[in-house]
């Protein structure tokens, strides 16, 4: 039988709305200069930084407060290599032949293929897997609750932290992603979600010229 939690003082800070706003639109500036990175420098990034990059992940909501992920830190140049090797076999199978006709137009202005170089130069990759279900102390499963909107959430807030701590990322998935599951020899509970290469971006690094929607193309006011 679950026992209910006690509940504590919660007191967030208040500001005038003019202050509101300037907090609001300087995170946003801040988001807007933020953009996928396939091209790293090998310059070292401090493991202690990359550990509290990962603690503002796990600061995100959940369902029923399961928290129902892991992110896996990956810096050994081998593994990394390893992962590089699977994930451009992943890719090559899904370049020449897996995905339709119609996905692989959308991705031709990107410039995207099947090599990925970045999960070697990159000093870090962040394997996140969600956990499916969870284990009671005596083995029994535990049931998990909106386990794919919780692990998105963690992420976004990853995302965030790299960009705002001055590096750069990039959402990457490999499909299948089983590979992973195999090499960070995680259990049969968890999947592989995203993996994000992280470090400083390339002196020379390019990104395509694209464009972000307008606020009102996505923002309905019902006021």
């Amino acid at each position: 039988m679950s026992t209910a939690l006690p509940f504590i003082p919660y007191a967030p800070e208040r500001y005038d709305e003019a202050l509101m706003m300037q907090c609001a639109t300087s995170f946003r500036e801040l988001m807007e200069r933020r953009r996928s990175v396939r091209f790293f420098s090998d310059r070292p990034v401090p493991q202690a930084l990359m550990e509290e990059l990962v603690r503002n992940a796990g600061t995100a909501p959940s369902g029923a407060n399961k928290q129902p992920w892991t992110f896996c830190l990956v810096g050994d140049p081998g593994l990394k290599r390893r992962i590089r090797e699977e994930a451009e076999r992943e890719e090559h199978a899904s370049y020449h032949g897996r995905m339709p006709p119609d996905r692989l137009a959308d991705l031709a202005p990107l410039g995207t293929d099947w090599r990925k170089p970045f999960l070697e130069v990159a000093p870090w990759l962040v394997v996140v897997f969600k956990q499916v279900h969870g284990h009671r102390p005596d083995g029994t499963k535990a049931k998990h609750y909106y386990v794919e909107e919780s692990v998105g959430i963690a992420c976004g807030l990853l995302i965030a932290a790299i960009h705002q701590a001055g590096l750069s990322t990039l959402t990457h998935t490999p499909s299948p992603m089983t590979f992973l599951q195999h090499l960070l020899g995680r259990p049969a509970n968890e999947r592989a979600f995203l993996l994000l290469p992280v470090g400083y971006a390339a002196a020379d690094r390019t990104v395509p010229d694209i464009r972000r929607k307008p606020l009102d193309a996505f923002l309905l006011r019902h006021v």
